[in-house]
């Protein structure tokens, strides 16, 4: 009896997902100053004075939003190298683009100092880190399940997904330490920029780290048997088209609720009760991220007991019908009740999504697409939902006066969709399972083709 080969070492490559954490969580900590500024009226003030402070809010949420825009271009350009040439190649580009233009927003002159060219150049390093951000998940996410042991692939996902959190959690407590340890106009005048500024220490950080990574040995396979796709990307979009679809339905209300709970939610408090509960909002965010660190990976342990779906159809069908007593649970007045409204938001629904999702979108896929079908499904989801929900939501309250009703209809509308997606996507749990692998995609690598079991 001729025993499957396997591309899994007898040690557990536990520094493999451990530094797609590390570099997510750096990656991620960029992305995300740039929102909490927006939402606190920063950027409003210093790069759109002009225009009335609702106008000048919406057009800081609009140079948000384009940063969502880049980044199906990035997941694009690094699926088509990360599936012909290698994911570490992308994975380190990603970190070095995202540096640069993060280091660059903390260098930036404002709208008093180079008037028109202040939004300008804010707008294009936003597109900038939006294209680092595009080319960065499914690396992350790809590289850690492929060195998965059998049955691990959720939890090994989940380290990339943690990043979110973890960045996220780093973001807030720099802005609020800054914002803490200075009057209010030195912050507006100069401060602001120190959490941008201290991203060159950790982008240094996550180089090391991940020039130390190596692609797994499946992958290596397909390079030396020259195997892998020349056009990658038109490849998945012709025989894997379903799973990159399939992904963008349930990206939806899982990206949309993140972003909705983490930036528009600061301004709905503010917008309600005043801007002396600015803090309220990020201070829960912070909570929220922090118990995230946590809860991501056991929602991802979780599916790797009972499966992807029903843990991801949890997530959807609970957030969906969350959503609406976040507001009322808000509009008390109560700051518990709001805390723990935003933390039921994430840390339960929102992340029993996002925990199974990196293995879930990537088992999708065959080896050699895989980079670029779930880059793109994930990439096309974020512009979709996350990149114009808060944008879409601060519109939709200032069309109705204040009141939410609006805000929820359109979330309901995202929400079932994701729910109909999941239901149709197929059970993926046992994709790298050597004794029950997924007969769509057993012969995905050289290994696969030559490891199947005879009994002679």
């Amino acid at each position: 009896m001729t025993l499957p080969s396997t591309s899994i070492s007898t040690k557990t490559p536990w520094r493999v997902p451990l530094a797609s954490f590390v570099g997510t969580t750096i990656e991620w900590y960029d992305y995300y100053i740039f929102g909490i500024l927006a939402a606190t009226g920063v950027f409003s003030r210093l790069y759109f004075p002009e225009q009335d402070p609702a106008t000048g809010l919406l057009l800081a949420f609009v140079t948000y939003a384009v940063g969502f825009v880049a980044r199906p271009f990035g997941g694009m350009f690094a699926g088509h190298f990360g599936d012909k040439i290698g994911r570490k190649p992308m994975l380190v580009l990603s970190l070095l683009i995202m540096g640069v233009a993060t280091l660059a927003m903390g260098l930036l002159p404002t709208y008093a100092q180079i008037g028109f060219w202040a939004p300008v150049l804010l707008t294009m390093l936003r597109l900038l880190q939006g294209f680092g951000a595009g080319a960065e998940w499914a690396g992350a996410a790809v590289i850690s399940i492929e060195h998965a042991p059998p049955g691990r692939s959720g939890l090994f996902g989940s380290f990339t997904q943690m990043g979110v959190p973890a960045g996220m959690l780093l973001a807030n407590s720099s802005v609020l330490a800054v914002k803490a340890s200075v009057p209010a106009d030195i912050f507006d005048a100069w401060a602001w920029r120190i959490p941008f500024l201290l991203s060159v220490l950790l982008i240094v950080t996550g180089m090391i780290v991940r020039s130390k990574l190596e692609d797994s040995d499946d992958f290596k396979e397909l390079v030396a048997a020259k195997q892998t796709s020349q056009k990658p990307l038109g490849e998945a979009l012709q025989k894997e088209a379903k799973g990159i679809w399939l992904v963008v339905g349930m990206r939806l209300a899982e990206n949309s609720a993140y972003y909705l709970y983490t930036t528009f939610s600061v301004v709905y408090i503010m917008k309600t009760f005043g801007t002396d509960r600015a803090n309220q909002g990020t201070m829960s965010v912070l909570i929220a991220s922090a118990i995230g660190i946590i809860a991501v990976p056991l929602w991802a342990i979780l599916s790797d007991k009972i499966g992807r779906k029903p843990v991801y159809l949890f997530g959807a069908i609970g957030g969906l019908l969350f959503f609406p007593l976040y507001f009322v649970m808000t509009d008390t007045g109560s700051a518990l009740l709001a805390t723990l409204a935003i933390i039921i938001g994430l840390a339960v629904f929102h992340n029993s999504m996002y925990g199974p999702q990196a293995a879930f979108f990537a088992e999708l896929f065959s080896t050699k697409l895989r980079y670029s079908g779930a880059s793109m499904g994930y990439q096309f989801g974020s512009v979709l939902a996350g990149g114009v929900a808060p944008l879409v939501a601060v519109a939709l309250l200032n069309a109705g006066n204040g009141e939410p009703g609006w805000v929820i209809l359109y979330f309901s509308i995202i929400g079932i969709i994701t729910v109909v997606s999941a239901l149709i996507a197929p059970e993926t749990r046992k994709k790298f399972s050597q004794d029950t692998a997924d007969p769509r995609h057993q012969h995905d690598s050289p290994s696969a083709q030559k490891s199947q079991t005879h009994v002679q």
